[in-house]
């Protein structure tokens, strides 16, 4: 393998903003500590938790790096004391706290996946934080089970695209709203069994309709705020009810009467403060139940638009305009 460098091409901003606060930075290679890895950055995911941080609003937790950046693939270039898991010159792809956005990249072990070898590793870069988010959230918290109907909101996104992708290779029959009949048609490519543009059709009626009025077991809910009323009303009796982010608002009004006459759970969560233990064990989950689809090639993630490292900021622009379908990536190697 080539020497590490003590220095690398990174992604940072002095103070929140735009897309266009997002410089490229020259910063020290960080070396790893104990259970980590070094990886030399192939790719990094965009994902909209990189745009909240950006605005101000997700700030990095406690020994997590500024830099932004929640997934990567790449090749190992260095191991911490006691890493067993991994070898120096694997290709892995990994869930990190931070730092993606950069030439190199610390990971815990723990956190990474191998990457098979006819897995591209840009590819490789947009599976860990949907992956991880999706099998936690539907399959963890929301009890998913095959057989049963979910609602997803925003189908086409790296989330809502992944959601239809594992929902349909584990036996659910996944319903996703979209803005706009493109957008709508896209997402049945994929994989939904109903899109509904709910620029053009009330969702709720819609999901009765689709339901036979029964209602959908889970919804996978990213908007929250006035959405989350609307959402309780599409599910079924003992329905639960998922959030993974706040788009629409932090608060939500609810007539509580109706969640104990129909038994709804309400639950939520996030990854990125989640424990480094918490995410070992997710992380084996996955490999043992989601990663064979992968090796398998049956479990690909959609793919939007590549930009290089460099161009960061128009990568946030486009993941804003919400013109995008799947997941954006940063090519690392054209940022040098």
């Amino acid at each position: 393998m080539q020497p590490v460098p003590s220095t690398m091409t990174a992604i940072g901003f002095d103070a929140p903003g735009g897309p266009e606060v997002l410089v490229p930075v020259t910063a020290a290679v960080p070396q790893p500590g104990p259970g980590q890895v070094l990886v030399k950055v192939a790719f990094a995911g965009v994902n909209r938790p990189d745009v909240v941080q950006r605005q101000g609003f997700y700030p990095p937790p406690p020994g997590a790096s500024p830099i932004p950046g929640l997934e990567i693939a790449g090749q190992v270039v260095a191991l911490g004391a006691g890493v067993t898991e991994v070898l120096p010159g694997q290709a892995v792809c990994a869930l990190v706290s931070g730092g993606g956005y950069a030439e190199y990249c610390l990971a815990e072990a723990a956190h990474c996946l191998p990457v098979p070898g006819h897995l591209s590793l840009d590819q490789a870069a947009a599976l860990p934080e949907t992956l991880f988010t999706v099998w936690h959230n539907v399959f963890e918290r929301g009890f998913a089970r095959e057989g049963e109907t979910i609602l997803v909101h925003g189908g086409t996104s790296g989330i809502g695209s992944m959601a239809i992708l594992l929902g349909k290779a584990f036996g659910l029959t996944v319903i996703v709203t979209c803005g706009g009949a493109e957008k709508c048609a896209r997402a049945l490519e994929i994989g939904a069994a109903h899109a509904i543009d709910y620029k053009a059709t009330d969702f709720v009626e819609e999901v009765a309709r689709l339901t036979g009025g029964r209602g959908v077991e889970l919804v996978l809910d990213m908007v929250a705020g006035h959405y989350v009323a609307r959402n309780l009303k599409c599910l079924a009796d003992d329905g639960r009810h998922v959030t993974i982010a706040v788009q629409g608002g932090v608060k939500a009004e609810l007539n509580m009467a109706e969640v104990m006459r129909r038994r709804l759970t309400l639950t939520g969560s996030t990854l990125r403060p989640r424990s480094n233990a918490f995410k070992a064990l997710l992380a084996q989950e996955i490999l043992a139940h989601a990663w064979p689809l992968v090796e398998e090639g049956e479990l690909r993630p959609v793919m939007d638009r590549t930009f290089p490292l460099a161009e960061a900021a128009a990568a946030h622009a486009r993941m804003e305009a919400g013109d995008h379908v799947g997941k954006i990536v940063l090519d690392a190697a054209a940022g040098a």
